[in-house]
């Protein structure tokens, strides 16, 4: 029986500019299982970060609702919401840019716990941060260090751990391990992996990396300039991907054994400016399967197989 932490309904995110309206995220659905991952996946621009951040009001959303357990957070005021993020939590992308360099890792991961006031006590405060730094693999003698002491997977690990600090039931996290060498990577999604089955963490992990989501998540689902083209479990969008964006981004993920042969995708094209879009599937000026009904409108999200969703005409 399926439990539903979380489930986004028909989320919206409009930027003003100064040539018209933005659709970052546009008109999105999707639901997240209790304890499960759900891949987020897509080029740079396609507005999987936006998300993120929209479910968790770090950006106001233009409409939809966020459904936290059984809780539209949308409709949350300020004070509201400050209690919600306690269960909601989010790791940056960039372990550098997102903690604060003037703070040591106590005071880092400490801050979170004194801020939402869950330990009082300065020691047992103190003493929480250093269960926290174990829990991520931090040695103790890091605790009076400052970020630029660190290496990136070890500055990621704070990130990770001040996370942790709220003891949260759903982490987003957005592109965790891109700005990390590829051993720190592994090292880094091991442990989140770890984390989740030992604490029940749910995920949304968004990222570029079909490879790394691939071995990571339960569910993905697939976004091309704010819109979701296809949505299926992990297994089954690997082994049978439906939409051409999808078997575009697969044919490109690297193939370590090269007596293997693969065919190569190349898409030709300008991706479509997300100014003022016209009312056509967003991928058809790059498609190489497209046809005059993909000019003709935007495709719904139809479902193929079971649990399995594509917004295609040729396909749907």
């Amino acid at each position: 029986m399926s439990d539903p932490i979380l489930e986004v309904r028909n989320l919206k995110k409009y930027f003003k500019t100064s040539r018209g309206m933005l659709h970052a995220v546009d008109d999105i659905s999707f639901t997240i299982e209790r304890g499960k991952t759900l891949g987020l996946v897509g080029e740079s621009g396609c507005g999987k970060s936006t998300t993120g951040r929209a479910i968790l009001r770090l950006i106001e959303p233009t409409s939809g609702e966020v459904i936290f357990e059984g809780v539209d957070i949308c409709k949350l005021s300020g004070e509201q919401m400050r209690k919600k993020r306690k269960d909601m939590q989010i790791i940056f992308q960039d372990p550098f840019s997102s903690l604060d360099p003037k703070k040591t890792v106590n005071q880092i991961i400490a801050e979170p716990i004194r801020e939402n006031r869950i330990i009082r006590d300065k020691h047992k405060r103190e003493d929480r941060v250093l269960e926290l730094m174990e829990t991520v693999g931090l040695a103790e003698r890091l605790i009076n260090t400052y970020p630029h002491e660190l290496d990136g997977g070890r500055r990621q690990r704070i990130g990770i751990a001040r996370a942790l600090a709220m003891e949260p039931k759903i982490i987003i996290c957005d592109e965790p391990v891109s700005a990390l060498d590829v051993s720190i990577q592994a090292q880094i999604l091991n442990l989140l992996k770890e984390l989740q089955e030992s604490m029940g963490l749910t995920y949304i992990f968004i990222t570029h990396d079909l490879a790394a989501v691939n071995h990571f998540s339960d569910d993905i689902t697939v976004m091309y300039l704010g819109k979701i083209v296809e949505k299926a479990p992990v297994e089954d969008l690997f082994t049978n991907p439906i939409h051409p964006y999808t078997r575009a981004l697969l044919s490109a993920i690297p193939v370590p054994d090269l007596s293997e042969k693969r065919r190569r995708i190349s898409l030709k094209g300008e991706i479509t400016s997300p100014v003022n879009l016209p009312d056509e599937c967003r991928f058809a000026p790059r498609c190489y399967e497209c046809i005059d009904r993909c000019r003709q409108g935007i495709p719904p999200l139809v479902e193929v197989a079971p649990n399995h969703f594509v917004s295609c005409f040729v396909h749907s």
